[in-house]
């Protein structure tokens, strides 16, 4: 690297350091800032020469991060950013911290796909889903669809794995008609994991027409896009690749999505060269992220962390959790946006017929949602007060952002 790219690259390494030493965080963010503002160019240098796979969408991708960087792992050491910080800062520390491994899997916000394209190079692109999320200061879903297209488009040659069922992905990789020369299609593999959200796709992105769908099958009614054959797809609790080989997959997450997150890291690896039969029991070593799914006892009650942040999540978090007592927070801090409308978007009624507590900030948001539900809940007041107010056994507790990460550092100085 140039010599203001070792300096910098020397000086973002030790910011994340000190603020680890200092316990103000893992130093993912400040790390990265410092040593971009001393060379702007400095994840372009950090990502010369390695194989890089991005990873991006609304949910899932920090997982599905995690498991493509261990089955990637059976080629060599990968670089990841395994802390969720899924910006440039955050990928330059990443880099910087993990000095010259010849892999790199990065998780990347889905409005910063386009600029970390360009810097990085990568050779391969995981498209995952798009769905609303914090509107007060993101874009629409089809605004969304509209940036990665025209990202792809400048980079024909990265290979793309994209979600089969999510028609927003599927019209993001397709290319524009051309008008000045044919465009080149990037070359694409599709996963199936099944989409049980559906609310954000129901007009088609490229004609305005109903969406329509039926079993496994969508379509548009008034033009040719329709849903793509997939390659790789989940069956049962396993997944098929290419060859129609079927692979088991033992998790130690919960949820019949973390099986679709896991078919996607699969999918990834191979374009890398791992064969699923080589890759496929890495999966395992993957457990709690980031506190996600961590399960702590404390005073009896044996608790599991779910974090959901828009209507899709909270419906996979509903599929995860056990029939248990569930204390359910939501805050509206500037992490979690601070719209709570959303809301209303997510049907609760799975939770009838258990004991439901609710806390956090706007609470008294969830409670009016919930009242409509018709879901019957307790209003406690701090994470101690829900756990004197259920039984021995197991407590789930789903929440947003800053609301999950109050209740793990609760936990924290307890324990």
């Amino acid at each position: 690297m140039p010599l203001r790219a070792k300096v910098a690259s020397s000086v973002s390494r030790t910011a994340a350091a000190l603020s680890r030493a200092a316990g103000r965080g893992d130093g993912s963010v400040i790390g990265g800032w410092l040593g971009l503002k001393i060379d702007p160019d400095l994840l372009a240098h950090l990502a010369a020469g390695r194989d890089i796979a991005l990873i991006s969408g609304t949910n899932g991708k920090t997982t599905t991060t995690r498991f493509t960087a261990a089955t990637v792992g059976v080629l060599g050491p990968v670089a990841t950013n395994s802390f969720g910080a899924n910006m440039p800062t955050g990928h330059t520390s990443a880099l910087a911290r993990a000095g010259r491994t010849p892999y790199a899997v990065l998780e990347v916000d889905e409005h910063y796909l386009a600029q970390v394209l360009e810097a990085t190079e990568p050779r391969v692109v995981a498209l995952l889903n798009l769905s609303r999320d914090q509107l007060d200061r993101a874009k629409e879903v089809a605004m969304m669809a509209q940036l990665w297209r025209a990202a792809l488009v400048r980079h024909p040659n990265v290979r793309v794995v994209a979600n089969a069922d999510d028609p927003m992905v599927v019209w993001a990789v397709t290319p524009p008609p051309a008008r000045n020369g044919q465009l080149i299609a990037p070359h694409v593999t599709w996963f199936s994991a099944g989409q049980r959200w559906h609310d954000d796709s129901w007009v088609c992105p490229e004609c305005g027409s109903p969406i329509e769908r039926a079993a496994d099958q969508w379509w548009c009614t008034g033009c040719t896009l329709l849903r793509p054959k997939p390659q790789w797809v989940v069956e049962d609790d396993g997944v098929v690749d290419p060859t129609g080989a079927w692979h088991k997959v033992s998790l130690q997450l919960p949820g019949r999505v973390n099986v679709g997150n896991a078919a996607t890291a699969l999918a990834v690896a191979a374009e890398f060269g791992v064969r699923p039969v080589d890759a496929v029991s890495r999966l395992s070593s993957v457990t709690s992220i980031a506190g996600r799914y961590a399960q702590v006892s404390r005073d009896g009650r044996n608790i599991r962390l779910l974090l959901a942040k828009n209507p899709a999540s909270w419906l996979e978090a509903f599929d995860m959790a056990d029939v248990a007592p569930t204390l359910l927070s939501i805050n509206a801090r500037d992490p979690d946006g601070l719209d709570t409308s959303w809301l209303f978007d997510v049907d609760f009624a799975p939770l009838r017929g258990r004991q439901v507590l609710i806390t956090g900030d706007r609470a008294y948001d969830l409670a009016v949602r919930l009242t409509v539900n018709d879901v019957p809940f307790q209003h406690v007041r701090s994470f101690a007060e829900a756990i004197a107010s259920v039984p021995p056994g197991r407590l789930e507790v789903i929440a947003n952002y800053t609301a999950f990460q109050d209740i793990r550092a609760e936990l924290d100085r307890v324990n």
